[in-house]
């Protein structure tokens, strides 16, 4: 991805830096050729008499926000047909494009792939560093592992359709193997896993049951590890969020039932978790109109309490979250992403910079990037966001992509009502 020549400052406005700190109003940020050279109050920025001027108009200066568990290849879905034999490859390619510029347009820099169809997430990455197509940096996952008969193994063996397209059925540890070793062709980096059922399907895999052995999981994790991949997985019940982090899980989605024990060892671990917890909420808001039974919503009310009750445990011991999660279903559409960062300050009960760290800093750690991204100090590639807003005051302009003066990556303003032409 191309970063940008020359010179450019940031000026007037508040300067929220992603670490946690308080914010700093009336400041400044340079970008030089790509980078952050400087960030902090305007008064003792170094002087800058070449380079662009972006003025803030009194608003934010944020790092670009991290979707911590996206899927591009999920387009609106309303029914499981959606996801795996509505369409094929071709058109689903099309539509993940469309879903990587939206999330650039909403301020969304980087993201980190919760899986996908087809491997798609692996040449959507590579479009994307070549600057072929607008998206946000992507850490890319691959078709996913589920035990047989568990949540993801959904069509009936009487018709006789494969799930290639979305998810390996394995049964035992040598099936489990067998998976990882054609992800690791396809190029992916994350591997992502089915330990536990969900809300979804209250019938046969609900959100306390197991739908993946121990031993399966930690075939995953050692052959994935073998050959340099990341393991995570989709743990809803108390016992899959343990066996994961036993079985040496690099990341936890969801952490939904997480007790003590769970905790203390996510922590002893340093493994980083993304709730993924606005997609309850909206479930149980808006479901109805989508035809989801009342079992199916009475479960993700509870799955809802639980999970933000661990998400706050695990905020309170100082453990590492990330935001994002599930956007691409008919009741969360693509383009509503920062919805979640809204949930988490008014019904989760974080604070906003608390939630303003998770979407950055949080994502760029669980990406294996905080190195280079998710805040802005200096050295770090200019993933910057300009807010026309105090997002202090109300988190919700986040959710506005009108609200947003400029979405820069590597110092390129790529999205932002600055792009457009004036009428």
């Amino acid at each position: 991805m191309k970063l940008q020549p020359g010179s450019t400052l940031i000026t007037n406005g508040q300067l929220i830096d992603g670490t946690g700190a308080a914010p700093v109003p009336n400041a400044a940020v340079i970008v030089t050729d790509g980078l952050i050279t400087y960030a902090g109050p305007a008064a003792a920025a170094p002087p800058a008499p070449d380079a662009r001027v972006i003025d803030a108009k009194g608003g934010t200066i944020m790092p670009g926000l991290i979707e911590a568990h996206i899927h591009l290849t999920y387009f609106n879905v309303t029914e499981l047909q959606d996801l795996d034999i509505k369409f094929p490859v071709e058109y689903v390619t099309l539509q993940s494009a469309v879903n990587a510029n939206t999330a650039l347009e909403c301020g969304y820099t980087s993201a980190r792939s919760g899986g996908c169809l087809h491997n798609i997430d692996v040449w959507m990455k590579k479009a994307i560093e070549e600057d072929m197509i607008p998206g946000p940096r992507l850490s890319a996952s691959g078709r996913e592992i589920c035990g047989a008969g568990g949540l993801m193994d959904w069509n009936p063996d009487y018709r006789k359709i494969g799930m290639e397209g979305i998810v390996f059925i394995v049964n035992g540890p040598e099936q489990a193997r067998t998976a990882v070793r054609k992800l690791v062709k396809d190029g992916i980096e994350w591997v992502k896993t089915y330990p536990t059922g969900d809300a979804a399907s209250p019938d046969i895999n609900d959100h306390h049951t197991l739908c993946m052995t121990f031993d399966e999981m930690h075939a995953v994790v050692a052959t994935a590890h073998n050959h340099g991949l990341k393991v995570t997985g989709h743990c809803r019940a108390r016992d899959g969020i343990y066996n994961a982090l036993k079985a040496g899980y690099d990341a936890i989605e969801h952490g939904t039932f997480m007790d003590d024990e769970c905790l203390e060892l996510l922590l002893k671990r340093n493994v980083p978790m993304c709730p993924g917890l606005g997609f309850e909420l909206f479930s149980v808001e808006r479901g109805k109109d989508f035809g989801l039974s009342q079992r199916v919503l009475d479960g993700h009310q509870e799955t809802l309490e639980a999970g933000a009750e661990s998400a706050r445990m695990v905020l309170k011991a100082g453990g590492t979250l990330g935001l994002g999660g599930d956007y691409g279903f008919g009741w969360t559409p693509h383009g509503t992403y920062a919805q979640e960062l809204t949930f988490f300050v008014n019904y989760v009960g974080f604070s906003v910079l608390d939630t303003i760290k998770c979407a950055t800093l949080g994502g760029a750690k669980m990406m294996g990037r905080a190195h280079e991204l998710g805040t802005l100090e200096k050295g770090k590639l200019a993933d910057v966001l300009v807010v026309d807003g105090d997002v202090m005051k109300d988190i919700r302009i986040l959710e506005n992509r009108d609200n947003l003066l400029a979405v820069m990556q590597g110092g390129v303003v790529k999205a932002g009502t600055l792009t457009q032409p004036l009428s």
